[in-house]
């Protein structure tokens, strides 16, 4: 994790503090049920509770100091915690093994994390409606492979990306879900040594789900299903990000990122304003996807256990929780503070002479009865004169007398109406905002 793009409500997910402060309360839920079942007395409970003095942390140099011994990290605050505690820590982690703390809080810090994208995403989802709604009706050019189609409406550009960003949370939602699960069944999943009713009052008391089945751990394609929409995610971002920097384009200039006053562009180019934040989240897009494929390499364990999948959890949960949470709020910012500039919304889409009429000109001409073939012929040719002599599509199509055997003048000129191409927009966000 880099500060620079890191937010402290995140990083604080994977903090030592909270990690223990997490695997101190599956100890503490799992001695309470075993207290239950008679493996102990209700006052060895209250021992662990009061004396570990969870409430104001654990000594995480004197865990590490343990660890550089025992080489085992579970072990050195289980060790750490007895020193505080006394006789009574001697049934904690009773039947239990080190999986059953590290795949459960793990999953818990996930869920944790997940609520924070999801908050995130909230936020992404408000800041593209109100910029859908502000830009409804502001026609514009569209565009197919960066060349110009038909007109569409910025506030349709920012309904798709709502739409999309709707079906992210949703994909999120499910995600937690999936991921939230907690497993207390000892070694190799069989729960030989741990009752299953301590697994499901952890999984209560911790708010989470029992696991299925457990081969000692949780079961990796949980966690692969997490990550991969966090890519997924991660991917809707980028094309938000590329959409505003093609627009940024100086030939283009349709859109820009705000500027602020005392920015610099350049450190050589006095002149210049950059989609520095475009390109920043763009960047980090390419992280989080990245992530994707180890964590699904992670599925195929041998047997009931390794810990190959461990040193990569290890790195990839912190990064791709901080570096998604850092570009979802940075994307807030980008959408908020976004310049429109008008005046090259209109010069962008009267640019080429109208020849973006040529498909309603093509579907008259074959409903008045010239073949598709033939009515296509016509008015491509009649289009490659708009590109190559500058010339005004209707002017071209009104000196064809071919065109003119089919449509008169007035009808060819009432095809040329912009509002035919938005009459629909009132439909379409119907469709997306209810």
């Amino acid at each position: 994790m880099i500060p620079r793009y890191t937010r402290k409500v995140m990083a604080d997910i994977w903090s030592d503090e909270n990690k223990h402060n997490i695997w101190f309360k599956i100890e503490a839920y799992a001695l309470e049920q075993m207290a239950a079942e008679g493996l102990c007395t209700p006052q060895d409970v209250k021992n662990v509770w009061e004396k570990s003095g969870y409430e104001n942390g654990f000594d995480i140099a004197r865990i590490d100091e343990i660890e550089r011994e025992t080489k085992h990290d579970v072990i050195a605050f289980l060790t750490h915690v007895s020193e505080r505690v006394g006789e009574s820590a001697r049934f904690l982690h009773q039947g239990m093994t080190s999986s059953d703390v590290l795949d459960t809080c793990f999953a818990y810090q996930l869920k944790q994390a997940g609520e924070i994208l999801l908050g995130d995403i909230d936020r992404v989802l408000e800041a593209l409606k109100k910029k859908a709604f502000e830009t409804k009706n502001l026609v514009c050019i569209g565009r197919s492979h960066g060349i110009h189609a038909e007109p569409t409406t910025f506030g349709l550009k920012f309904a798709s990306f709502y739409a999309e960003f709707e079906r992210n949370r949703k994909r999120l939602v499910d995600a937690i879900a999936e991921i939230s699960t907690c497993a207390i069944s000892g070694a190799v999943g069989t729960f030989a040594n741990v009752d299953p009713s301590v697994q499901k009052y952890v999984s209560q008391k911790m708010g989470l789900t029992e696991e299925t089945i457990s081969s000692q751990v949780i079961p990796r394609d949980r966690h692969a299903v997490f990550f991969n929409t966090l890519a997924v995610i991660a991917s809707s971002i980028e094309r938000i990000a590329i959409e505003i920097r093609h627009l940024q384009r100086t030939e283009v200039l349709e859109v820009e990122e705000s500027f602020t006053k005392g920015q610099k562009g350049s450190s050589a180019m006095p002149h210049k304003k950059n989609p520095i934040l475009s390109e920043n989240i763009t960047g980090l897009a390419r992280l989080v996807r990245g992530y994707a494929m180890p964590i699904m390499e992670n599925i195929a364990l041998w047997h009931e256990r390794d810990i190959s999948h461990s040193s990569v959890e290890r790195m990839i949960a912190p990064d791709a929780t901080v570096v998604l949470d850092f570009a979802l709020n940075r994307l807030v910012g980008l959408v908020d503070g976004l310049v429109i500039h008008f005046d090259n919304v209109e010069k962008n889409l009267n640019k080429l002479g109208g020849i973006f009429y040529s498909q309603r000109v093509l579907l008259h001409l074959t409903r008045k009865g010239l073949s598709r073939e033939d009515a296509y012929s016509l008015v491509q040719k009649n289009s490659m004169r708009v590109w190559n002599e500058g010339k005004h599509l209707l002017d071209c199509l009104l000196e064809d007398a071919q065109a003119l055997q089919y449509l008169n003048p007035t009808e060819l000129a009432n095809l040329f109406r912009l509002e035919y191409h938005i009459k629909n927009v009132d439909y379409i966000f119907s469709q997306v905002f209810g």
